[in-house]
């Protein structure tokens, strides 16, 4: 059974009930669908900066509210982590010269590391990582 990793847009789209994306992950089911740490680190980070940014009191408090939101429903998924597996693949990767982001890089070498395939609708970047697998669930 394939390890099905869903990058940051489709956290994001799962967790926005976009309902092509529900079905896919539904019809998967939760064993064989994870995230990476990578991806925590971004949505973990972005709701970082958004409470850093605001001066309003009720905006400060809705941003630490989405904050616990982001939280609790990262930790239903199998997290899969930035081990020495991964670094090794993204070092190679990194010797290759694949411009893409450092991020994205990360989450395509865990991807390796585990001969899983990537559900992302970000086809330019990752399909320039050899031998990563992609879906996009939302086409």
């Amino acid at each position: 059974m394939s390890l099905y990793i869903l990058d940051t847009d489709h956290v994001t789209f799962l967790e926005h009930k976009h309902p092509k994306v529900i079905k896919h992950a539904v019809d998967i089911g939760n064993d064989s669908l994870a995230i990476t740490i990578i991806t925590v680190e971004e949505q973990i980070r972005g709701r970082f900066s958004t409470i850093r940014r605001l001066t309003k009191t009720a905006k400060i408090v809705r941003a630490y509210h989405d904050l616990l939101d982001t939280l609790s429903f990262l930790c239903k998924f199998q997290v899969i982590p930035f081990d020495q597996a991964a670094y090794e693949q993204f070092s190679m990767l990194r010797q290759q010269k694949i411009r893409i982001g450092t991020m994205d890089l990360r989450i395509g070498a865990i991807a390796l590391a585990h001969q899983a395939i990537v559900v992302t609708r970000n086809q330019r970047d990752f399909g320039q990582i050899p031998n990563v697998r992609l879906k996009d669930w939302t086409a």
